[in-house]
This record gives C-alpha cells, sequence and structure tokens, in this order.
C-alpha cells in the first residue's frame, strides 16, 4: 500500500509509482517552467499538472530550486558529437552548439535560477552534483578521438582539461550575464586556452 494518495488507482488507470511517477513529475514542471519562467514555478502547479500532490515531489525534490533544476536539466538537449577529424575544428563545433543552445530561451530561465541560488557559484555547485559526468563526456570523446589520431597525447584524457573550454564558455552566461557569446570569444577559448592545455599535457610527459 502507498502512502501517496495521489498514487492510488483512479478510474481504472494503472497506478504509478517510481521512475513513472518521477517522470511524470519531471515532465508537468518542464512545462511549467517553460511557460511561466522559474518565476512562476510551483509545487502546487506541477502537483496538479502531474496528477499527485505536493508529498510525492518533496519525497524527490527537497525544495523547488532542486525541481527548477531537474526540468532545466530535461529541456537541455544533447548537442550532437562532431567528428571533423581534427580536434580544434570537433572543440569549435561542440562549443558553437553550447553557446546556441545555451543562447536560446533557456537562456533566461538559466539565470533565473543563478538568482534563485544565491548566485552563479551557488548555482554552479547544484548543476555541478547533478551533471559533473555529463558535462565531461562528450568532451572526453572527442579528446579520446583525437589521442586516437595521435593528435595529443592519452594524458590529456583528464576531466577537468577536458571540460576547460565549456566551463569558460558558461562563466560567459552565468558571471557575465551574456545573451550570447560573439565567436570570436569561442574560437579565443579553444586557440588560447583549451588546445595549449591539452597539448601541454601531452608535452609535459615526453
Amino acid at each position: 500500500m502507498t502512502d501517496d494518495p495521489a498514487e492510488q488507482v483512479r478510474g481504472g488507470q494503472t497506478r504509478r509509482r517510481g521512475a513513472a511517477l518521477e517522470q511524470a513529475i519531471l515532465r508537468a514542471a518542464v512545462d511549467e517552467i517553460t511557460e511561466h519562467g522559474y518565476a512562476g514555478l510551483t509545487m502546487d502547479r506541477v502537483a496538479r499538472r502531474a496528477g499527485t500532490n505536493k508529498n510525492a515531489i518533496y519525497r524527490r525534490w527537497p525544495d523547488r530550486l532542486a525541481l527548477g533544476i531537474a526540468a532545466y536539466k530535461q529541456l537541455t538537449t544533447t548537442v550532437p558529437l562532431p567528428d571533423t577529424g581534427h580536434l580544434r575544428a570537433d572543440a569549435l563545433e561542440l562549443l558553437r552548439g553550447a553557446n546556441r543552445h545555451w543562447s536560446s530561451p533557456l537562456g533566461m530561465i538559466l539565470r533565473e535560477l543563478v538568482s534563485a541560488a544565491g548566485g552563479a557559484s551557488g548555482l554552479l555547485t547544484r548543476l555541478a552534483e547533478q551533471s559533473a559526468d555529463a558535462l565531461a563526456a562528450p568532451w572526453l570523446t572527442i579528446l579520446g578521438r583525437a589521442v586516437a589520431r595521435c593528435e595529443i597525447s592519452p594524458e590529456a584524457l583528464h576531466p577537468r582539461v577536458a571540460t576547460v573550454a565549456i566551463v569558460l564558455l558558461r562563466n560567459e552566461f552565468v558571471v557575465r550575464g551574456v545573451p550570447t557569446v560573439p565567436d570570436d570569444v569561442l574560437v579565443e577559448i579553444v586557440d588560447e586556452v583549451y588546445l595549449p592545455l591539452v597539448r601541454q599535457r601531452g608535452a609535459a610527459s615526453t
């Protein structure tokens, strides 16, 4: 027997539990934050939309900010991984894809989350707790391909090294509050910071 009345069978419908209920709540939160922004996101509205109650939400997300961040992550689409045959081109395309995505209406939601988290550092901490591996994965993939092509040394395959470019881009949005990042800044990140760092990792071990 469940302790959540909203999870009981209604009108012959299958009772939702576990992952099914969680996904229903997340879908409702995504719809709410898309339509009303983070400022309009409330536990009551999400509960009504998901056909559950607030207790079911609070058992999974301790507060509105946690739910808002989870909804934001659901909204962020995965950027297709480039495979141009050159690390510089791959890094630039990956960075440009992220810039296009963060320059979309999601940018306003991100800024609202920054404010709710008490500043950029607070939000970055909350995001890092939930998505560090996801952030590093595509960058480790393009570095791995570059290692296979003998462009760089295997020593460059380090998560902190791999994510330097995307973290610098994210700082432009979160810390500086820009609506979009000019392409020359993306080129500067890749040419002046990312590639020298990646290549130095290999050189340092020789």
